[in-house]
This record gives structure tokens, C-alpha cells and sequence, in this order.
């Protein structure tokens, strides 16, 4: 590592997305001399261009040069896949012992565990540091980041980095426990989500003033982030605008559910959970908005999906329910405009294995 400060730490980042971009900003601002490297080159440019002290990396080989490499990408596969494998072996066959990996993405904490043991043997420290926040925190660097690894002292080095994108920075412990923890946090949220989701629908199909019983949770022992803030701007006035995919949530459910099983814990939660947003990233689809799961679960017990799948909550008023609603026909509802296509471009076949997608996080496998 070179012995340069840390401000103007030479810095690679993989993957110009959603998060990614601001994230990256972020250290530009902070004085860090940063190389972005994205498949769609084009994201690139445009970043370059709004950032001038920023490079464009050559390639794979190009970033591995650099003291710290970080990854905001959407799964750890992907992470694998380009740090190992990606434009033959290129990063890391050109990484060179010292530097610092740090994966900030949502992935699998065995994997993780199994890339640590991977580069050590190259001499080079893996760290895994995924972020809470969202969009608005990745742009104002005030994420909050969750760090495991093995290397304590490798950590040190890089948390001024961290720093620079996150204002709460938590010591989780080994290799792979900061990604434990950033899937076990999301599988708490998609819980919260889909059992106030089913709260709304119930109420609503009951024939209740569904903003009234929001308020009324929101001072209650219901009340949660999904209530006072979800809920309220995103659901109740179909906005969906989060900007964390369905297909994401879905996989860090995934992720903390996988994890259960792995530790031998009876979880059956976690597993009706993960059922649960599998569904709806199927039915809705990958790349829609995590709120909009709750369109996929207005059915019947009979199995059958309401003719129109979703209320509109934004105009339900309290009205007598009536006495055996029969597939939601007593009931006057239309349908989303921001229903998309249960079809997921991510498993398409492709000479390329991932691509840049301006969703989010930046990579998508093209694989089946």
C-alpha cells in the first residue's frame, strides 16, 4: 500500500449503480483518488464527467492495483464472479499483497467467509462491510456500516475510508458477520413489511378507513419504521418509490432464512418469510419496488387472487363491511399504474456473465 494519507487513498470501486454512484461520490469528495470500473462503460463516462478527479479504469487489472477495492454489487455471486473468474481471473491474478478489499453488498456470509480465505493466501485482506440507509443515506454518507473480518488491523485502515460514506460504523466481528448482520436487519424489515401489509389488507377488505388504522398504530405498540415511514409514503399513496428492488429484499431474506438452516435452528418465521417475498418477486417482479410486494398478497384463502389484485388504499373509506365479501366484487378498486412484468431480465443468456443495470447496485447475472 502506498504512503500516501488516507484522503488521498487510492481507492477502486466496482460497481456505479444506484448505490454505488453515490457511494463512490462520496469518496471523491472525500479526497480519495478513485478509480470506477462498471460493465456498462457508459455509466462510467457519465461519472467521470460529473466527477473530474475521478478515472475510468482500463480494466479489472486496473483496479487491482489500488490500495483499498470496493464492490457495490447486488450478490455475492457477482462479487465472486468478478473478483475471481471475471475477464480471465484478471483482478485477482493482478491483486497484490496489502491491499484491502472491502465488499459492501449484500452477500451470502459463507461466501464471504470462503473469499476471505481465498485472498489470504494471496496476502491480501477481505473485508465484508454492507450498509443500511438506502439511496437518500448514500448520497448525504451518512449509511450506517456493519464490518466483519478476520484482519483487525486491515479494518482499522480501511474505516477512514468507510468513513467517508457512513456516519455509524459497527465492529461486528469475523469474516462474514457484517453481512450476518445486514441480512438478518433486512429479514426483521421484510417481516415488518409483510405483517403490516396483511394488517392493511385485512382492514381493508373488512371496510376500514385503512390511513385511520395506520395513525392509530403509529401511536400504538404496532408502530415501526415500516409503519410511520414506509407505509405512509409509499404504500397507502402508491408511490413505491423506495428504490431497494423486490428481488433484492427477496434475496437478503434468503440470505438470513439460508443462514438458520446452516447454524441448525428450527426458524419456521424465517422460512414462511422467505417463502413469502418469493413469491412476490416472482409475481411482481424482481426489478419492481420491495413496497410493491404487497400487491401479490391480496388473495383468498381459497387460493384465488381478487380479480383486481390491488386496492386502491389511497381512497378506501370506512363503510360498513359487508357480510361475505365474494372476490373483492362489493368492492371498488383499480389497479396500479406501476405494475411491472413478472418477467426478470436478470437470467437472460449472454456472452457476458453480468452486466451494469441503473436499477441498482450496478451487476446483474445473465446466467440461468
Amino acid at each position: 500500500m502506498s504512503d500516501a494519507g488516507i484522503g488521498q487513498a487510492k481507492t477502486g470501486f466496482i460497481g456505479i449503480g444506484t448505490m454505488g454512484w453515490p457511494m463512490a461520490a462520496n469518496l471523491v469528495k472525500g479526497g480519495c483518488e478513485v478509480l470506477v470500473y462498471d460493465s456498462n462503460r457508459a455509466q462510467v463516462d457519465k461519472f467521470c464527467l460529473e466527477h473530474p478527479t475521478a478515472r475510468a479504469a482500463s480494466s479489472l487489472a486496473d483496479i487491482a492495483a489500488q490500495d483499498f477495492v470496493v464492490t457495490m454489487l447486488p450478490t455475492g455471486q457477482i462479487v465472486h464472479e468478478v473478483l475471481v473468474r471475471a475477464e480471465q481471473g484478471a483482478f485477482f491474478n493482478a491483486v497484490k499483497r496489502g491491499t484491502i478489499v472491502i465488499d459492501m453488498s449484500s452477500s451470502e456470509p459463507t461466501g464471504t467467509q470462503a473469499l476471505a480465505r481465498l485472498f489470504a493466501q494471496k496476502g491480501v485482506a477481505f473485508i465484508d462491510a454492507p450498509v443500511s440507509g438506502a439511496r437518500p443515506r448514500a448520497i448525504t454518507g451518512t449509511l450506517t456500516i456493519m464490518i466483519g473480518g478476520d484482519d483487525k488491523a486491515a479494518i482499522e485502515k480501511a474505516k477512514p475510508v468507510l468513513a467517508k460514506m457512513g456516519e455509524r460504523l459497527f465492529d461486528t466481528g469475523g469474516s462474514g458477520t457484517g453481512h450476518a448482520v445486514k441480512a438478518l436487519n433486512n429479514f426483521l424489515g421484510a417481516t415488518a413489511f409483510a405483517a403490516t401489509s396483511e394488517a392493511v389488507l385485512i382492514a381493508q377488505r373488512f371496510g376500514l378507513d385503512t390511513r385511520t388504522l395506520i395513525d392509530i398504530v403509529n401511536v400504538s405498540t404496532g408502530r415501526s419504521f415500516i409503519s410511520e415511514i414506509v407505509m405512509k409514503e409509499h404504500v397507502l399513496d402508491e408511490k413505491y418509490g423506495t428504490g431497494f428492488a423486490l428481488g433484492l429484499l427477496a434475496k437478503d431474506v434468503k440470505i438470513a432464512a439460508d443462514l438458520g438452516e446452516a447454524v441448525k435452528l428450527d426458524a419456521p418465521l424465517s422460512r414462511l418469510v422467505r417463502e413469502r417475498w418469493a413469491g412476490a418477486r416472482d409475481a411482481v417482479g424482481y426489478n419492481a419496488d420491495n413496497t410493491e410486494a404487497i400487491k401479490s398478497w391480496n388473495e383468498d384463502l381459497s387460493g384465488q387472487k381478487r380479480s383486481q389484485a390491488w386496492p386502491n388504499l389511497s381512497q378506501t373509506r370506512c363503510k360498513r363491511a359487508p357480510a361475505r365479501p365474494s372476490n373483492g366484487a362489493t368492492r371498488s378498486t383499480k389497479p396500479s399504474t406501476n405494475s411491472r412484468s413478472s418477467s426478470c431480465s436478470i437470467f437472460r443468456k449472454s456472452s457476458a456473465p453480468w452486466r451494469c443495470s441503473s436499477w441498482a447496485g450496478s451487476w446483474q447475472p445473465r446466467w440461468r
